[in-house]
């Protein structure tokens, strides 16, 4: 067992949205007022065009860039591109397929992902140029610790370490229109959520597990993971679960914002369409856009 169990719970990074096309997936986050990265691509055949928050979370819609590229690593044993063609294979797009939490010992992760079962295969090792705002650009290399659950077939997790970063400028790339600062929370269903948490205790690092009237919620460093019961999705966001199997599917990304007014009004001026759902205003998902997106109307994270 490792032993900085359950004092330091890693922080939410980044979550994975398979999309078909990056263009589609650029013209809705921009109409819901996200300002988007210019398209990157990773060595390995796939490519994003992320939607980066003052926090320091992302959204990373993932589109096929190369697809043999990416087929020939996934036969190479990576399990990125795995997943995610085996996401797509049974879901199609767009989606939501992986959540990434921050690292600074992807080895160590690694090893405490093979010694308690639940190592999804081989780390990755890679780099890619990022671009900011301006054009300038610069080489930045990551290594990614991957787990999952084989009960789980329709998503995994990862820690992600930025092994070295480029000096350039991103502060163009967190201010929105809409005025999203951040995650709070991602949201997932399962039909008995409380048979995952011994799963997620060691991926986000916590083992203090709350259990919900819906579901079971466990604290990362910066945002809540809450995995709730079909019936509780509903209750919570008016969403229901795609089906009856079980795994965890990840459904949802509650975002902080810095005015719930300002964001609600540059829905509306784009005619998107969004309503309310107990305590939440929720964007459903749409062709570019793999989860629900909700603000908490009464402002808190939360």
């Amino acid at each position: 067992m490792t032993a900085h169990l359950p004092y330091q719970p890693r922080a939410l990074d980044h979550c994975v949205l398979p999309v078909d096309e990056l263009s589609v997936a650029r013209d809705r986050l921009t109409a819901l007022g996200f300002t988007v990265a210019p398209d990157a691509r990773h060595p390995f055949g796939t490519e994003n065009a992320c939607v980066f928050f003052a926090d320091g979370t992302y959204l990373e819609p993932l589109a096929v860039g190369q697809r043999e590229d990416c087929e020939r690593t996934a036969q190479k044993g990576n399990v990125f591109t795995a997943r995610d063609q085996a996401y797509r294979f049974r879901n199609g797009e767009p989606g939501f397929s992986a959540v990434a939490f921050a690292t600074e010992t992807a080895d160590a992760d690694h090893s405490m992902f093979r010694e308690q079962g639940i190592s999804a295969g081989r780390k990755l090792i890679f780099g890619r140029t990022m671009e900011d705002a301006s054009g300038a650009s610069g080489r930045a290399t990551f290594k990614n610790a991957f787990a999952a659950d084989l009960r789980s077939p329709d998503s995994f997790f990862f820690t992600c370490q930025r092994v070295t970063m480029p000096q350039i400028d991103r502060s163009g790339l967190t201010a929105h229109e809409n005025g999203a600062t951040g995650i709070a929370a991602i949201i997932a269903s399962e039909l008995n959520p409380t048979d995952f948490q011994y799963f997620l205790q060691p991926v986000i690092n916590n083992r203090d597990t709350e259990a919900a009237s819906f579901g079971v919620e466990i604290d990362a460093a910066n945002a809540r993971i809450e995995v709730m019961t079909p019936e509780g999705l509903r209750a919570h966001f008016g969403v229901d679960r795609a089906d009856r199997s079980r795994g965890i599917r990840l459904e949802g990304i509650v975002l902080t914002v810095a005015d719930v007014a300002r964001f609600r009004a540059r829905i509306e001026d784009a005619g998107v369409p969004a309503r309310a759902c107990s305590h939440f205003l929720v964007v459903d998902r749409a062709p570019g856009q793999g989860a629900f997106f909700a603000v908490n109307l009464a402002g808190s994270a939360r």
